[in-house]
């Protein structure tokens, strides 16, 4: 029988389809969900704030005019996107260590256009409920 094995090479990218919060105030968008949507044709994102579930939107565009506006950080290997989002954790006063983790995300569609969301009670990372100590 004859092989023809090629090296496995893409170690580093992360290949599933999910959002991230990081601790350190930013969002991340993963090799594969980065490809998925197209992204590398965004300079930019909008982000959406529902304080009641609480959730968070993204719309990605190349709208120069938007004031209100996130550029949106490419990895040059090819590892998918990030956003830098410091002003958004702290004008709404949201601690990223409590929500940090992986979130799986819908496409909504609003009066701003279809954003992709996530439930930030739905983390892969949200803390597990306390277990009843046995005194």
């Amino acid at each position: 029988m004859t092989y023809s094995f090629k090296k496995f090479e893409s170690t580093k990218g992360r290949y599933e389809n999910r959002i991230t919060v990081t601790g350190s105030r930013s969002f991340g968008f993963p090799t594969k969900f980065y490809k998925d949507n197209k992204l590398s044709k965004y300079k930019y994102v909008v982000i959406f704030y529902d304080l009641d579930i609480p959730s968070v939107g993204f719309l990605f565009n190349n709208n120069d005019d938007e004031q209100h506006k996130f550029s949106l950080i490419k990895s040059t290997q090819g590892y998918g996107a990030s956003v830098v989002a410091t002003s958004f954790f702290k004008k709404h006063d949201l601690d990223p260590q409590k929500f940090k983790g992986r979130y799986d995300w819908k496409k909504v569609k609003t009066e701003f256009g279809t954003l992709f969301v996530i439930d930030l009670d739905k983390g892969q990372n949200s803390p597990a409920p306390e277990k009843a100590s046995s005194a």
